[in-house]
């Protein structure tokens, strides 16, 4: 029996063990709503985080393009990139995959054709992490980018309120720049 047989078989098992397993990286109240709150629409998080395993397993289990792994990757990622994750909390989940098959496997005896297609799986998943670290990345990048235009928005704003800001209109463009008033010296 080939290993993507087998996998198929525990799927559902395989799929409730690593759904589990992520909750464990959010604290105990959190874990709890995303455990038990089946309403899609009052639990985003835990239906993303849900559909986009399942989808990770399917692509992997059936030898899939990286491309279509990184889609379902890229979802679940854009949520723990915006929640307290470090970049290693964040993509680690995907590593829980490989103790997961592993131990839904251990009853069967392995052929030189099964470990080389875990092997082989094995690396897959390597390659994900890869690629969602790269979405991590991405993603708070933009989170900075966002928090730093939202920054730059708020400054000049209060420096239009307090009148330090005067805009000259030339050559069809808006220019903007600081006027500071003088102090009077007093002699």
């Amino acid at each position: 029996m080939s290993l993507k047989l087998i996998l198929l078989e525990k799927k559902d098992v395989i799929l409730a063990s690593w759904f589990d397993r992520i909750l464990d990286t959010y604290p105990a109240e959190t874990a709890k709503f995303l455990k038990n709150q089946k309403d899609r629409f009052a639990n985003p998080v835990g239906q993303t985080i849900h559909e986009g395993i399942e989808g990770i397993f399917h692509e992997l289990v059936r030898g899939g393009e990286s491309e279509k792994a990184s889609g379902f990757l890229d979802a679940i990622i854009r949520v723990r990139a915006i929640q307290e994750f470090t970049a290693a909390q964040a993509v680690a989940f995907i590593f829980f995959l490989k103790s997961i098959i592993r131990d839904g496997i251990k009853d069967t005896p392995l052929s030189a054709e099964l470990v080389e297609e875990l092997a082989s799986l094995e690396s897959q998943i390597d390659s994900l992490v890869l690629i969602a670290f790269d979405i991590f990345m991405q993603c708070r990048e933009k989170l900075y980018d966002i928090k730093a235009n939202e920054m730059r928005n708020m400054t000049y704003r209060l420096l239009q309120q307090a009148n330090l800001v005067t805009e000259i209109e030339g050559a069809g463009k808006e220019t903007n720049f600081i006027s500071i008033p003088k102090k009077e010296v007093k002699t």
